[in-house]
């Protein structure tokens, strides 16, 4: 094998093994992140729900089994509380929920308490327009449109299968959406089945 064809074909090789290489770092660097979730997360899964009227929260206080218990946001948005009284609970994370609690305790009652809480129900939604059973319904963890409205009994003859009006717990005007396997309810939120145009 002559030198100027050993030399070529080296030439071949890296060229080979400098592309597979591009490619690889190409695949890697596109790929999602393992674990990530093919549709978006409710925000009743991360530290940013905000409690509200409904709510149920288990508390737990270390040490103190007379205060542990389960507890649920009144109408008025308070938690009513052994020995501290009504604490503002709507609009709080359960973070910020926990060191209040902990802030109040603190004030005169317990040496350095220790609170936690957790969900435990949330706020229900509610669902009306061109569906057979309008009404309130409880909130389930990844609940869909789509799962609500069969909740409800499913569309009725004159619905708008496409888009749909949804009025968030906080919000005051409604609001336009397409209605795909993936549009998630919020716990409080008003769904309104809209009627289509013939």
């Amino acid at each position: 094998m002559t030198r100027e064809l050993k030399g070529i074909i080296q030439l071949i090789f890296c060229a080979l093994c400098l592309g597979l290489a591009t490619a690889c770092q190409s695949t890697v660097t596109t790929q999602a992140p393992s674990g990530t979730p093919d549709a978006p997360v409710n925000a009743a899964y991360d530290g940013d729900y905000r409690l509200g009227p409904a709510d149920q929260l288990r508390v737990t206080v270390f040490g103190h089994d007379d205060l542990s218990n389960q507890y649920t946001v009144a109408s008025n948005g308070t938690i009513s509380f052994p020995l501290i009284g009504d604490i503002e609970a709507a609009g709080l994370t359960v973070t910020e929920f926990q060191r209040i609690t902990e802030q109040r305790l603190s004030e005169g009652f317990l040496k350095s308490p220790r609170v936690t809480a957790e969900i435990m129900t949330f706020r229900p939604f509610y669902i009306l327009g061109e569906v057979s059973r309008a009404g309130e319904y409880p909130y389930t963890n990844r609940l869909t449109v789509l799962n609500a409205i069969a909740t409800a009994g499913g569309f009725s003859h004159r619905a708008n299968r496409k888009v749909i009006a949804i009025k968030s717990f906080n919000d005051t005007e409604e609001r336009r959406v397409e209605l795909t396997p993936t549009t998630y309810v919020q716990p409080g939120d008003t769904i309104r089945v809209l009627e289509r145009f013939f």
